[in-house]
């Protein structure tokens, strides 16, 4: 059991002790080494000004640079990574090619977001040269600049991205990674002083430590911390001691289970929404416009599915899709394990089905029939990065003209995501035309009891919650022709 932190940074081996290793990594970049070109200003995730980039060790694989938001990554969370910043990229006086860029497209005015989207068009670069298509607003969309108008900002990316990928040059010697393999192996007990009070990280190597770990006085557990590091840094959550699972292998990954009863999506609950993109590309289409919207991709490169649906905000943008595919969830304790569907799962606002021990080890989706008609709506202020308004699933299985099976799942309607099982019925055996689902409209705003909160009034979710059903049908019959 290791006691301390082992990690690279800009090609150099660090280690790291005591309550060090309870800071956010852009803290402990900036007041404890003086690397001050990684930048902290919303301190939420949002603006991308803090964007480094970070590499995990995977045994006989190229590493794979990913920008991340270091405002909310703890940084005993990076153990065995290669962190890279932008005060490293230069070499020998060169500029990188993305540096060289900016100034030559004049990409900055006021400089504050510019290391920032200087990281993610590296890691952009990067993604590129191992091949990888991109469309630079969409992997831009987790940096904000109220000065350039981006357009500069887009010059500069597709210039750079004809140069060399500058990282295989500027870190080339890989022999990090073996070590880094072999540290990702070890399991953390890490403490320290943080806060005037005594810190623990839990790091566990395998699933059987997590489960004794959970045994006892009940630690925090974090998987990607995009939501616990904004509440960490707003002091609204205090933890002394954290259950880290990120070096667990069987609660990672995809696949895709054939049987029978058709096609099964089943998910480590440590898949990130980057792994998601990955294979609904071809699995689950419907899904990608969400997964898209749902951050920038510093964000998606480390949110989990497992942390969208423990977190159990009603708004949560996966939610609605696993009601509607009536998803199952398999929790374990050291005693054993239980599946519970996930529409049982909540029992009211962020109270869970799951006791003191027991961790989330395996989600299951049902994937759609080719057949299925499946719509997923998001209602935001804003297209991207921001929190949903209002969420809905809707599932539509037809006979001929008339409706077979229905489901449809709410989120932004109540304390919960809600299945709206009297609109299913509504649909169910009814002709598939505009005055059923006008119908089925009535009946769902009739199931609901919405907030007025910040980010819309009642009356507007009430509104919604008809006129999602009546995009649904008027969507199908213009794609129908």
């Amino acid at each position: 059991m290791r006691d301390h932190l082992i990690f690279w940074l800009n090609g150099v081996r660090r280690e790291v002790r005591g309550g060090d290793a309870f800071l956010m990594l852009s803290e402990y970049l900036r007041g404890r080494l003086g690397l001050a070109g990684t930048k902290i200003m919303c301190a939420e995730g949002d603006c991308g000004a803090c964007t480094v980039l970070v590499a995990e060790p995977r045994a006989g694989e190229r590493p794979r640079y990913l920008p991340i938001d270091s405002c909310i990554r703890f940084l005993f969370q990076l153990d065995g990574c290669h962190v890279v910043t932008v005060d490293g990229l230069a070499k020998d006086g060169s500029l990188a090619a993305v540096q060289q860029a900016m100034v030559d497209c004049h990409g900055s005015q006021c400089g504050f977001c510019t290391p920032g989207f200087v990281m993610a068009l590296v890691g952009g670069c990067h993604a590129m040269a191992q091949g990888q298509d991109l469309d630079w607003r969409k992997e831009l969309s987790g940096n904000l600049c109220r000065c350039t108008g981006y357009v500069s900002i887009f010059e500069a990316a597709e210039r750079a991205a004809t140069a060399p990928d500058w990282l295989a040059t500027r870190f080339a010697d890989d022999a990090w990674i073996h070590e880094g393999v072999r540290l990702r192996r070890e399991s953390l007990d890490l403490r320290g002083e943080q806060d005037g009070g005594p810190m623990r990280v839990s790091s566990p190597a395998s699933l059987a430590e997590a489960l004794e770990e959970r045994r006892g006085p009940e630690p925090r557990v974090v998987a990607g911390a995009t939501d616990l590091g904004v509440l960490w840094n707003k002091g609204i959550l205090r933890p002394r001691h954290w259950l880290d699972l990120a070096r667990i292998p069987t609660l990672q990954g995809l696949e895709i289970e054939e049987s029978a009863a058709g096609r099964t999506l089943v998910a480590g609950p440590l898949a990130t929404w980057t792994d998601c993109l990955a294979i609904c590309g071809a699995e689950c289409p419907e899904f990608v416009p969400i997964l898209e919207a749902f951050g920038g991709p510093q964000i998606r490169h480390v949110g989990t599915l497992g942390g969208n649906i423990i977190n159990g905000s009603p708004i949560a943008d996966s939610l609605p899709l696993l009601f509607t595919m009536e998803a199952t969830l398999e929790l374990a304790s050291a005693a054993g394990t239980r599946q519970v569907p996930i529409d049982e799962f909540y029992k009211g606002y962020k109270q869970l089905d799951l006791a003191a021990d027991e961790l989330l080890v395996r989600v299951r989706m049902p994937l759609p029939a080719p057949a299925d008609l499946l719509r997923l709506i998001k209602v935001s202020r804003r297209r991207d990065l921001d929190i949903s308004t209002f969420t809905a699933a809707i599932l539509i299985r037809r006979d001929a003209e008339r409706i077979a099976a229905a489901r449809i799942a709410y989120g932004g309607v109540g304390p919960t995501v809600m299945r709206m099982r009297a609109a299913e019925q509504a649909l169910v055996g009814r002709p598939f035309t505009e005055e059923t689902f006008r119908h089925a409209g009535e009946v769902a705003a009739g199931e609901i009891r919405p907030l007025t909160d910040v980010r819309g009034t009642a009356d507007y979710r009430l509104q919604l919650a008809r006129n999602v059903l009546l995009k649904c049908y008027h969507e199908q019959m213009v794609a129908a022709g």
